[in-house]
């Protein structure tokens, strides 16, 4: 497992996120909030983390919702993942959304996403008029679970 440094700075109240076991691929991002946020049901905010990270060059952040949230409260991300550049020094910030049928509370501290450091190359894109063939060809969305 390979270890990359990232440069934070941390303008919440919170402690700085970690991961939560030896084999965790996010660490819990957490609600930088002066007072709880309640979210009506398919009513969606920007919700702040009060972290800033400068990213080595060649690598992103993916931000990804955290799964108990989901299945417990219906809280999940939009654009998700949503990725941080290595160039970008803003504010963290979560765009959630309420997909239950009664409103959710977003106290302040409470872990609302996890993030995921990984490297990632760019392409080079080459016009060309004809693909190659494959066995799959056009077939998508679902096509190889009919019989």
């Amino acid at each position: 497992m390979a270890e990359v440094i990232v440069k934070i700075i941390n303008k919440s109240a919170n402690e700085l996120p970690s991961y939560a076991t030896a084999e965790a691929a996010g660490m819990d991002l957490r609600a930088s909030l002066e007072a709880a946020i309640i979210l009506q049901p398919m009513e969606r905010t920007l919700v702040p983390t009060g972290l800033f990270i400068e990213l080595p060059t060649g690598y992103e952040a993916q931000i990804r919702p955290r799964s108990g949230l989901a299945i417990k409260q219906g809280l999940t991300l939009l654009n998700t993942p949503g990725t941080i550049d290595a160039d970008y020094r803003g504010e963290i910030k979560l765009i959630m959304i309420n997909l239950s049928n009664e409103p959710q509370t977003i106290q302040p501290g409470d872990r609302v996403a996890q993030m995921v450091v990984a490297p990632f190359v760019q392409a080079s894109l080459q016009p060309v008029e004809i693909l190659s063939d494959t066995v799959r060809g056009e077939g998508g969305f679902g096509h190889t679970g009919k019989s």
